[in-house]
This record gives C-alpha cells, structure tokens and sequence, in this order.
C-alpha cells in the first residue's frame, strides 16, 4: 500500500467524516472531528496497517475558538508509509475519547497530553499526570501559563516563588547576552 492508497482508501471510507485533507512533503494529513477519532483510527490500524502510534501533540491555539488541536501521528511499519490525524477540540469539551485500546502506546501520550495542557481523554484507564505532581493547578505548556512560572504552595517540591528569568530554566539561547535579548517574551515591548 503506498501513501496515495491509504489516502484514497481513507476518503472513500469516511468522505463525510472527513473535514480536510492535506499533503505536505509526501505526508499526508486528515483533520476530523472529535467524535470520529475511535472509528477512524480504529479503520486506519486494521485495514490500512497503521500499526504503530509514533506521536500524539498537542497544540493551544490560545484566542482562537476551537482552542486546542489534538494530532495523531500514525505510521505503517509493513508499508513505511505516515499518515496524521488532526482534530480541533474547544476548550469548553476539553476531552476527546482515548485510543489507548487501539493503539497502547497512545497511554503515555494522552497522559502528557493531559498533564501539560489539560485535555482529557474519555475512557482512559490512568489518567493523571505524568511529570508534574498531583495537585498541581496548572497547565504548563498552555499559551497563557507565564514564562516565569507560577508560586507554589508546595515548598518540598517545587518552586514556591516565581522563578527568575535571568539563568533560569526558560532562557532558550545560551549567550552573554542579557536576559531580555535571549528571551524577548519575557518582558513587555518598550514602547
């Protein structure tokens, strides 16, 4: 099977179900909604040999309604062949269902997914937070979580105040250059 028989086999499948679809550099892409995801990547793993979840990201479309993107990335070992699934979830739902039962792999990812930018996968067996601990408030990796970080209430195990900028874990290039060159987020533009 090459990529454009997994894509034909895709559209002919699912054509109403499927709301755009994209090709770039040989990959393609398939933004559905929400609801589809289980069946589809259920389709893509049993008759199109999608056998391997390589990734699932997140992304925060911060100011934009539907709010966050959710992106599967599917690769088929017998065909060596890449497909992604894109869906938009509002961030009013927050939750699409897991495909942990399809693909296991998709575990860890979803609890990530979850940990750092509170999205929530429906029938997940585990979910909880994977890198930060339990309790923690927060969503780190969500556009508008401050640079600097948040206080904490939990002194044994984090930060308990903001941390400082200047050498802080958040400069992005390493340079003798001050902390407002290196990471111009950071501080608010002169006017």
């Amino acid at each position: 099977m090459t990529s454009q028989e997994a894509r034909e086999s895709l559209s002919n499948s699912f054509g109403g179900k499927i709301q755009r679809e994209t090709e770039f550099r040989g990959e393609t892409s398939f933004t559905i909604a929400a609801s589809d995801l289980h069946e589809i990547a259920k389709f893509c793993r049993d008759e199109l040999s999608f056998d391997y979840l390589l990734d699932i990201t997140s992304i925060d479309n911060f100011g934009e309604d539907p709010r966050f993107e959710i992106v599967y990335h599917l690769y088929s070992m017998p065909h060596g062949v890449h497909l992604r699934l894109k869906l938009r979830v509002p961030e009013e739902l927050g939750a699409v269902d897991t495909i942990s039962d399809i693909w296991p792999t998709a575990n860890w990812h979803e609890r990530e997914a979850y940990d750092m930018m509170g999205i929530k996968f429906n029938g997940h067996l585990d979910l909880r937070r994977i890198l930060m601990w339990d309790g923690y408030p927060y969503f780190p990796l969500r556009k508008d979580f401050p640079l600097e970080g948040l206080p904490s209430e939990m002194p044994d195990v984090a930060f308990t105040k903001v941390t400082p900028m200047e050498g802080g874990p958040f400069v992005t290039v390493p340079s003798s250059a001050g902390s407002k060159d290196r990471e111009p987020r950071a501080h608010p533009p002169e006017l």
